[in-house]
């Protein structure tokens, strides 16, 4: 019953950041996906979905139980995770052809999303690491799924409201790049990879913003179009540039130690890969699928060092709690 008491403890006292884990597993499915890895990508669905339901009976339990916590809870930009891990498994559930869920998904991101965005604005302040841009995140991943869901559905209405979120995705980014301490570059424990994962989210919003469109619904006209794709570039050549940067940056300051936060680095390494495919598709610049490819395999080798590393300090905080309720056997052998 204590190793059953104990793994309660450990889902139920999960801090927010804990929702990067299901952004970066369900980013990675997403990527296998577009690079024609189907079953593997099907796996990483499948453990996704599982650490999604323990966020949401997390976020339950905390919403029902301890208002005051959770209400605290909701200030810090981390929260916002819930939003956007709930949308990125949407998109995820709606290339899988599942658009009833996917549906289910973006509804209930839709209504976290005015909630904890609000609360995380009012209390934003300066030198702020690397989850200040989850603002932007959080909007960009519900513009992803709602594209995706408008193309798969032949929905106007929800492309239309795709682009709106795109748009104010890009402007909470302006807004956010201020207040990022770009010490943390070389100091940060994984979540100054989001300003990256950011950029690259945001391409693949313009990308799926650009499939979505075809002769049943005619989006956008030429001019819309020319937009789109120019913005989508910039924001993908911004994102390689980025990546680069911040992996000079992890090779002059290593910081090897397994944290938290180090899922939030697997979700921008793995969502670089998977918007350099959908824009290679979306704008039919074929040479860019090699690339992609290889970016989308070195996210999937950053998971599965992230997830030796889960593993390992999961074990370590049940033995630790183990022994802290045992007696003192020596103690007690002596009295």
């Amino acid at each position: 019953m204590s190793g059953i008491s104990g793994v309660r403890t450990w889902v139920t006292e999960r801090p927010p950041a804990a929702g990067a884990a299901v952004m970066a597993t369900a980013v990675v499915s997403i990527g296998l996906r577009l690079a024609g890895v189907e079953v593997v990508s099907r796996v990483f669905l499948v453990l996704a979905c599982l650490a999604w339901l323990t966020l949401a009976a997390t976020f339950a339990v905390r919403l029902a139980g301890q208002r005051g916590r959770w209400a605290q809870e909701a200030r810090d930009p981390a929260a916002l995770t819930a939003v956007a891990a709930t949308a990125v498994l949407g998109t995820r559930t709606s290339l899988l052809g599942v658009q009833p869920l996917a549906g289910a998904l973006l509804a209930l991101a839709a209504l976290l999303w005015p909630v904890l965005l609000s609360a995380v604005l009012r209390h934003w302040g300066q030198r702020m690491p690397g989850t200040v841009f989850l603002c932007c995140v959080a909007t960009q991943a519900l513009a992803v799924l709602a594209a995706t869901l408008a193309g798969a559905e032949t929905t106007a209405w929800l492309a239309h409201t795709a682009l709106v979120l795109f748009w104010a995705g890009l402007l909470l980014y302006a807004l956010a790049l201020p207040r990022f301490d770009v010490r943390q570059v070389l100091r940060g424990p994984g979540d100054h990879w989001i300003a990256g994962g950011a950029l690259s989210i945001s391409a693949l919003a313009g990308a799926r913003l650009l499939s979505a469109d075809n002769a049943r619904l005619y989006l956008w006209n030429h001019d819309d179009s020319e937009v789109l794709r120019e913005v989508t570039v910039i924001l993908l050549v911004l994102d390689l540039a980025c990546y680069a940067v911040l992996v000079l940056a992890e090779l002059a300051r290593p910081r090897p130690r397994y944290g938290l936060l180090r899922w939030a680095t697997v979700f921008s390494m793995g969502m670089t890969g998977a918007a350099t495919l959908a824009v290679s598709a979306a704008l039919r610049v074929t040479w860019l699928s090699v690339p992609g490819k290889v970016l989308v395999w070195v996210g999937v080798a950053v998971w599965v060092a992230a997830g030796v590393g889960a593993v390992l300090a999961a074990r370590a905080g049940l033995t630790g709690a183990r022994r802290a309720g045992a007696p003192d056997v020596t103690s007690t052998a002596r009295r």
